[in-house]
């Protein structure tokens, strides 16, 4: 339960990839969320999906749950152990783009990373504004950062984040030619969707994308997560 906002995630058909979604109340006022794509198929990565799992909820308790902490620095430190421990679990290197955002109920700010990750779009009374990538994937390099920050979350808002396999949903056109759904579509069905609900958004944009590809059988997961703020 978010004082004044809700949060939902789903993926559309079966899930095959490494799409992963969490969210946990971290303290009093603090709500930590996350949608990482861990390379590979779901069958061979499951492992390495686990251990992402159970870093991310002991890690964010950890660090956010702190009396005294900067949520930036406290970000960037997640980041950078989910980083070594994927490429711990993995073996070697991994690809894991991810977005992470920490949500404070008292001020309604925002504390994000977007390590590679499809861009955050966040809809308020001026449009939509992408919070593009601060950093690389996860995995890929030991030493790696990602920057942390924070942007305010009006009443009103609403943060979509939807995974590589959404914005890269492909179907046939008349010509022959593939067709990616693409971002910019995932913001036109993000400003044509009026409710306030997180459930809701998530399955219009999924709805959209599953009509567009027109297969019954996707190559990657798709999946949307949506962070809404009522009041």
């Amino acid at each position: 339960m978010i004082t004044g906002a809700e949060i939902a995630a789903t993926t559309y058909g079966k899930r095959v990839a490494g799409d992963f979604y969490e969210s946990l109340r971290v303290s009093p006022e603090r709500v930590l969320f996350g949608l990482l794509d861990v390379a590979g198929r779901r069958e061979k990565n499951q492992g390495i999906l686990s251990a992402a799992g159970q870093m991310f909820r002991s890690v964010g308790a950890e660090l956010f749950s702190r009396p005294d902490f900067n949520e930036a620095e406290a970000m960037t430190e997640i980041c950078h152990r989910l980083n070594i421990g994927l490429m711990e679990a993995a073996g070697g290197v991994i690809s894991c783009p991810g977005f992470i955002g920490c949500y404070h109920e008292i001020f309604g700010t925002l504390c994000y990373t977007n390590a590679g990750h499809t861009p955050g779009l966040l809809r308020d009374k001026s449009g939509i504004t992408e919070l593009a990538s601060t950093g690389l994937p996860l995995g890929l390099f030991s030493h790696a950062t990602c920057d942390a920050p924070t942007v305010a979350l009006e009443k009103g808002s609403a943060l979509l984040l939807v995974s590589r396999g959404v914005v890269e949903g492909r179907c046939k056109s008349d010509r022959e030619e593939d067709l990616e759904y693409g971002l910019e579509r995932v913001k036109e069905r993000l400003l044509g969707q009026s409710s306030q609900n997180a459930e809701a958004i998530c399955a219009s944009v999924l709805n959209a994308v599953g009509e567009f590809t027109c297969e019954p059988l996707v190559p990657d997961d798709m999946t949307a997560l949506a962070f809404v703020r009522n009041e």
